[in-house]
């Protein structure tokens, strides 16, 4: 029962397209059901339908589409993602048509008190979107396999007939046809991959060969080639979540638009699609962090944060609010402004990026200029519907780019020439900052130190939280209600997708910080905006006035952390002390309007300051734009100071240094080194404390076998180990490369140099071999034999992905740390079973840099090169 549920890891579309069959059947049934009864009675199985379809559709979809991109199947884990977004609005759309049925039903004798939501306005809106994006993916699977796009192309006639559904009633049984060919095709695929996740071959046919061959798109030219591969990352761990975030960017701004043109009168079913259709372009954002992509994860998170904020404004505006006064009320509230801002920003920073980026750039900052209620328009709305619509154009054909792209792995759809070259846009930055230096000073552009990937989200979270939190009064109106979601989304919920990203990355301080300002964002909207309807007053404060204290407090070891850190950073902890200063005014009924607006003002400018510097301090990995320098040195600053002298810090490109690595390895020591993967920690085999001492240096369970790493094959071929024919070639296919092989264990070993820790190395019948594609290793492990080697962090723990990683977390333990930066990728690598490949198989044990499908397609011209032989 073990291997059972690994299917569905290795093979994740099983689950994906389980997922797709049982909620069509569902909404087959129903649509049957409905059809046959009166439209008044299904309150309860619309409510149990809708909750199905949200377990199943949503949950189960979005676990198959998390597993997908870990495969870096960029297809299937868009699709899916997309997918269980959609079954769960659907489902939630189910859900509130079953409540007002059944509060009809109960309430028959006075219909007219009950408030009527518009729900097939609201679902044609999200049914219409995802037609065009179920399109496309049905287009894109066809150059994959020819199953899926059976699935997807009756799930897009699917939608359209749900969508007539909506208005006539006869569209349902069509609707209800369709959905049994999804629920044939999507039962079959997934019996052919759990087939093929259990045997590791094709057993039927369907997955093996596509349509047609996506190379038959054409190509585009040879810069666009160029751009696609300079946006190419260094992890192939995971997919490419690109296209996933701009299918977000089709939907949401195609729904707005259809409420901005008059089509959807409430927005309440509108702001349900938005909400759910932003968690899948979070999920894009979470991966793009993953991929160490600072670019895209914070777009993706910033879109994602506009939508929302707009879709709930809407929202309070239609369901919660009387629509007296709003448009006075709006044009007080400044928190457009922001936004206007930052896409601005992302404009200038996507020059160096290809022209179709730019455009979509371009696109957005026109669309939330539209939203800015301070410039006078007779018709606003109708401005925010156009540029929305052209905004969905725009991201359907990037959308589609994307997508097609990364299946083919190069560029076929055209995205145009890169806009300014990366070095010369660099070169750009270096010269404006040049003009700002003193006299007489030089520019020295370090190795950027002081900000991590999430920082840029940090400062638009809270940067744009302070500055929607302004007020033209300090009593409770119109525009403190609909603030709410200003403050609240952007200050208090993704600021804990921040620290969320923190805790991954191991940052301790950098997560407590957006958690606690989370904390505080949330109490100010509980107080500043619904203080009055609860009572709240001087005399009676609610506890918030000893909560302000408390935060006040927290807040100073929050100062004294940052001053280790940079100067905006101090920054921003300070005013946020001034910040909660005014809170707590507030509470005590003693707060001047103008100290208030002053105060956020300063926060909000300090906020996208920091924003600018950290987003392009990432992009380039250098300190283009000053963060300053910390106030106080750290007493174990992330340099080589401070490494105690113990351990020994060479750099990779210095013959000397990997001589006096060899040296302490010869004489027992256990060292970090880089690898074709991550940094792993070595020790050689001539001395089996050492190898005993990597153990003590990790943590690491004693159960878990060490692997062996050598320099070429051709170490192997001089001893002669008893290999088959068909393991010689696999290992000439895949060797070198970030692959380990597991083969059985033999005298051979002691021939090769690993007598005395034969018993320490693998387990008692197999080892695992590594030969390294990375010139460094392979020149060490030439100077001092094999090496017994794992990977460089506490067990446990993420891998080390740069050498400062090693150091600072164990140096103090380590001999030497070989210095050679970044490595090439974030995981460690795949790790093939081979023992069993005389018989013709081989299993997959853990994927890693490099994907299974790869692995599996070299077995296969392994064995193919077998044939020709005979």
């Amino acid at each position: 029962m073990e291997g059972f549920p690994a299917v569905f890891y290795s093979e994740p579309a099983v689950l994906g397209l389980l997922a797709n069959a049982v909620s069509a059947f569902l909404v087959c049934m129903q649509n049957f059901s409905l059809f046959n009864t009166s439209i008044s009675a299904g309150g309860a199985e619309n409510i149990l339908a809708g909750v199905h379809l949200i377990l199943i559709g949503g949950i189960s979809q979005l676990i198959a589409g998390f597993l997908s991109f870990r495969k870096y199947d960029h297809l299937s884990g868009t699709a899916f993602l997309a997918f269980s977004a959609l079954w769960s609005s659907y489902g939630a759309t189910r859900i509130v048509v079953g409540s007002e049925l059944g509060l009809l039903r109960s309430n028959s004798s006075s219909v007219d008190t009950i408030p009527h939501i518009p729900v097939n306005e609201g679902a044609v809106a999200g049914l219409v979107a995802y037609i065009l994006i179920a399109f496309i993916l049905a287009f894109c699977s066809a150059t994959v396999n020819y199953i899926m796009p059976f699935v997807f192309g009756a799930l897009t006639l699917t939608l359209i007939f749900e969508a007539v559904g909506l208005f006539g009633r006869w569209a349902l049984v069509v609707s209800g046809v369709l959905e049994l060919i999804i629920v044939l095709c999507g039962l079959y695929g997934a019996g052919v991959l759990l087939l093929k996740g259990l045997t590791q071959r094709y057993v039927l046919p369907g997955f093996g060969n596509s349509l047609f061959n996506v190379l038959l798109l054409g190509s585009a030219n040879r810069n666009s080639s160029k751009t696609a591969e300079e946006e190419k990352k260094k992890n192939t761990k995971y997919a490419e979540p690109m296209a996933l975030g701009y299918l977000c960017d089709t939907i949401s701004p195609f729904i707005m638009a259809f409420y901005c043109f008059g089509y959807i009168k409430s927005f309440y079913v509108g702001c349900i699609w938005i909400s759910i259709n932003v968690l899948s372009q979070i999920c894009s954002s979470y991966y793009s962090y993953l991929r160490d992509d600072v670019y895209h994860a914070t777009k993706f998170a910033f879109h994602g944060i506009f939508w929302l904020v707009k879709s709930w404004e809407e929202f309070t505006i239609t369901v919660v609010l009387s629509p007296e006064n709003i448009s006075k009320s709006r044009e007080s509230m400044v928190g457009d402004w922001f936004f206007v801002t930052v896409s601005c920003v992302f404009c200038f920073l996507s020059l160096n990026k290809d022209l179709l980026e730019v455009i979509h750039n371009m696109a957005f900052a026109v669309v939330t200029v539209s939203t800015i209620q301070q410039i006078p328009s007779a018709a606003g709305y109708i401005f925010f519907g156009v540029t929305c619509s052209i905004f969905t154009a725009i991201s359907l054909y990037t959308t589609f780019a994307s997508l097609v792209n990364s299946i083919a792995e190069k560029v076929l759809i055209p995205i145009g020439n890169v806009v300014i070259a990366k070095a010369k846009f660099q070169n750009v930055l270096v010269w404006s900052r040049k003009c700002f230096r003193r006299q007489g000073e030089e520019l020295d552009i370090k190795e950027n130190l002081s900000s991590r990937p999430s920082d840029p989200l940090f400062y638009i979270c809270n940067g744009l939280a302070a500055l929607a939190a302004i007020q033209s009064s300090l009593d409770y109106t119109v525009q403190a209600h609909m603030s709410i979601p200003w403050v609240l989304i952007p200050g208090a919920i993704i600021q804990l997708y921040v620290s969320r990203i923190d805790i991954q990355a191991g940052r301790r301080f950098g997560s407590v910080l957006p958690f606690c300002f989370s904390a505080i964002w949330a109490t100010w909207v509980w107080l500043r905006f619904t203080g009055s309807l609860l009572g709240i007053t001087a005399d009676n404060d609610g506890g918030f006035t000893a909560g302000a204290i408390a935060f006040m407090v927290i807040d100073l070891f929050l100062i004294m952390f940052a001053t280790h850190a940079n100067a905006v950073l101090l920054l921003v902890t300070v005013m946020m002390e001034v910040v909660i200063v005014s809170f707590l005014l507030f509470t005590l009924e003693k707060l001047p309007l103008q100290f208030e607006i002053t105060v956020l003002s300063i926060f909000s400018i300090i906020c996208l300051y920091g924003f600018v510097a950290s987003m392009i301090n990432c992009l380039f990995n250098k300190e283009l734009i000053p963060l300053g320098p910390p106030l106080f040195k750290k007493q174990m600053p992330e340099n080589k100071e401070a490494v105690p002298s113990s351990c020994v810090l060479p750099q990779s490109h210095r013959t000397s240094g990997l001589r006096s690595i060899a040296k302490l390895l010869e004489s027992g020591g256990v060292c970090g080194i880089p690898t074709d993967t991550v940094y792993a920690l070595a020790a050689s085999c001539k001395h089996p404390d050492a190898i005993s001492r990597i153990y003590t240096i990790k943590e690491r369970p004693s159960e878990k076998p060490i692997c062996i790493c050598i320099s070429s094959l051709q170490q192997l071929r001089v001893i002669n180990p008893p290999f088959s024919p068909l393991l010689w070639r696999f290992m000439d296919l895949v060797y070198p490369g970030g692959i380990s092989c597991i083969v059985k264990k033999g005298e051979w070993l002691k021939r090769l140099g690993v007598g005395a820790a034969y018993e320490y190395v693998g387990t008692a019948e197999s080892i695992m071999i590594r030969v390294p594609d990375h010139s460094v290793t392979a020149h060490l492990t030439d100077m001092t034999g094999p090496l017994a080697i794992t990977s460089a962090n506490p067990s446990g723990e993420s891998d080390s992905t740069h050498h400062d990683h090693v150091i600072n977390r164990l140096s103090h333990k380590l001999d030497a740390v070989l210095c050679d930066g970044y490595s090439n990728e974030i995981v460690g690598s795949t790790v093939v079973i081979c023992t069993k490949i005389d018989e013709g198989s081989i299993t997959i044990l853990r994927e890693g840099c490099v994907p299974a499908t790869k692995i599996m397609a070299l077995f296969e011209r392994a064995k193919n090169m077998e044939q020709e032989v005979l």
